[in-house]
């Protein structure tokens, strides 16, 4: 009889462990739940069934903003009647500010709303901008009817329609800026890391993230593109207008199928506890090795997505935050409490989370001037294109279109780096990520470098073939009397910079995502817009000393009204010159940087040399 009952239990063991085994594999062990707060189960969320949405979601509205900011410029000329250097200048700003707001989007969803909710909210103002600046347009600036284009210039603009133009472009900024980091982490948080199959996924997401987003401008760039250069502003920017609704009701259709993580709370208020608890104990004695240093190990700590952070060396004031000392043990078992007071006493992955946004802002800063490169193609490229000869067989190509070339560039160079250059690399280096994120991010630095050489060198020749009658009074542009150089001469410029794209802010999605905390994962992808914010207003700060430096006298300065009477070409090598400075910087700062560490979300983890003490700890 007891060998029967022995034999029950253990087959009542069996089953308990099967059963078990199949609720670990029915839900997912990231800590992603459903919309209702519920464990994400497995075969019902996420996974490519909501990647693909959101892929979708992310092509059609890229669609709608480069309908607007691809011929922004021209706009800015034809329209509103400013001169090339003022319009490159606020279009840099304009398209800074874009990405600047992506902060804004960041902290909102780390630490209050989450992300699906700031996405669905900032792609409701994004459609409202589009439409506010549909109708402004067609209102009170395309005046009279079929102004706007190469030829025909608009008449005197009221203050109320300029004002309302800028209302709506810097709403449109708002709302795709905010936008943007959201819904790139919001598509990498459907793929369960902690599975094999899905971790996999996850990587890939990020190359076809930066694939639609090319894919959805390459529609604006060609055929919006061509007949806003015609003319017809009004119908481009309703279709931008029409795409962003289309997106938005795409994205509210997915809500059942998503996967979320819970806002972990206001990340400036942890940094400045870190500040503080460390500067109350700035005389208090280390242990060598970090052996008197506080963790929270309770279970429930690591039940909402969130992992603790492994002790790293460096920064070794920041440490003290987490010291623990007899006081602080004292007054945790007077107060009964389980938690410390973090404004005393922080946890290591408090200290480690401000550790690690101070090791990446170097890198992040090396990646500035990349942006001052990339937006040339907003800007500079298309005036460049603009003078030179854009008929082909007597069709005339819009010079805004030609950054078609660069998103082809992106497809085709994703394409070869998914399958040739990655598999490649890594049975090389015999590492399943082939290329690290920081290696492909110097590449890209590198590529870029290539990119404004040939830039330079295709105005040089532009200029030998410029037809130079201009009048003395400077009115003349490059368009009324262009190069015979022909456009297509640009094409090797985009391809390039299409190639370092998929180097440089691929592996910037790839390593800001992965590298940060938790709890900070959209101040991640942030960090990677916000280059392009800084870069911009570089761009923009470079044209403006350059143009008072450059203008004496007669001479009109690098980058005049009329190409014809500048100098561009020196511009272009100034920025190769002082991006190949930037390469230097960068292979330093990726030599130092150390690399984020992770606790098991289950606590296996072993390697750390730091003593953790429970938060249950009591004297």
């Amino acid at each position: 009889m007891a060998c029967l009952n022995l034999c029950k239990q253990q087959g009542f063991n069996m089953e308990e462990e099967k059963k078990q085994k199949r609720e670990i594999g029915a839900y997912t062990q990231d800590g992603s739940v459903d919309r209702h707060g519920h464990p994400a189960i497995r075969g019902r969320s996420g996974s490519w069934l909501a990647g693909v949405l959101i892929l979708v979601n992310q092509g059609l509205a890229t669609l709608a903003f480069f309908g607007v900011g691809v011929n922004l410029v021209l706009f800015l000329t034809r329209v509103l009647g400013q001169d090339n250097a003022e319009a490159a200048n606020n279009v840099s700003k304009w398209t800074g500010t874009v990405y600047l707001f992506s902060l804004v989007g960041a902290f909102l969803s780390d630490s209050y709303w989450g992300r699906f909710k700031t996405c669905a909210i900032f792609q409701a103002i994004f459609v409202l901008g589009l439409a506010s600046l549909s109708l402004s347009s067609y209102i009170f600036l395309l005046k009279p009817k079929g102004c706007g284009d190469e030829k025909t210039p608009c008449g005197h603009h009221s203050t109320i329609g300029t004002a309302l133009f800028y209302v709506s472009i810097y709403l449109i900024a708002l709302g795709n800026g905010g936008y943007q980091p959201n819904i790139a982490t919001f598509g990498a948080d459907q793929f369960d890391e902690e599975d094999p199959k899905e971790g996999l996924s996850k990587i890939a997401f990020f190359s076809y993230f930066y694939l639609a987003l090319n894919l959805g401008s390459l529609f604006s760039n060609t055929i919006l593109g061509y007949f806003e250069d015609k003319g017809v502003w009004a119908l481009g920017f309703w279709a931008s207008a029409g795409s962003a609704t289309l997106a938005l009701v795409l994205f509210l259709c997915g809500t059942p199928r998503y996967r979320h993580f819970s806002p972990k709370g206001n990340p400036l208020s942890r940094f400045c506890q870190v500040m503080v608890a460390a500067g109350r104990k700035w005389k208090v004695e280390m242990m060598p090795g970090g052996e008197n240093l506080y963790e929270d190990v309770r279970k429930e700590a690591s039940q909402n997505g969130s992992r603790n952070m492994l002790h790293t060396e460096g920064f070794k004031f920041l440490d003290r935050a987490a010291i623990i000392t007899e006081k602080d043990l004292n007054r945790m078992e007077e107060e009964d409490a389980s938690q410390s007071n973090p404004w005393r006493l922080c946890t290591v992955t408090q200290v480690e989370e401000v550790k690690c946004i101070l090791r990446l802002l170097p890198i992040w800063l090396c990646t500035i001037l990349y942006s001052v490169v990339f937006t040339q193609m907003a800007s500079l490229f298309v005036e460049q294109g603009d003078a030179m000869n854009t008929d082909l067989s007597g069709f005339h190509i819009p010079p805004a279109s030609m950054s078609s070339f660069d998103i082809l560039s992106v497809a085709a160079f994703i394409f070869l780096y998914r399958r040739v250059i990655h598999p490649l690399t890594a049975r090389i280096t015999k590492n399943p990520k082939g290329l690290t994120e920081l290696q492909r991010m110097g590449i890209g630095l590198v590529i870029a470098i290539m990119a404004m050489v040939s830039a330079g060198v295709v105005e040089v020749f532009r200029l030998k073939y410029a037809q130079k009658d201009c009048p003395t009074s400077g009115s003349c542009t490059g368009s009324s009397n262009p190069s015979s150089l022909s456009i297509f001469w640009q094409v090797p410029q985009y391809v390039l910079v299409g190639a370092s794209e998929v180097f440089m802010y691929v592996g910037q999605l790839e390593f800001f995502n992965s590298q940060a905390p938790d709890g900070l994962k959209s101040f991640g992808s942030a960090l990677c817009m916000t280059s392009m914010s800084l870069g911009n207003y570089v761009s923009s700060l470079l044209v403006t000393i350059v143009m008072k430096i450059s203008t004496r006298g007669d001479m009109p300065g690098w980058i005049p009204g009329n190409l014809n009477r500048g100098h561009l070409e020196r511009f272009y090598f100034l920025l190769a010159a002082l991006t190949t400075a930037d390469l230097v910087v960068y292979f330093l700062c990726a030599k130092w940087y150390k690399y984020t560490k992770f606790e098991g979300r289950n606590g296996e983890d072993e390697s750390c040399n730091t003593t953790m003490l429970a938060a249950e700890l009591r004297v």
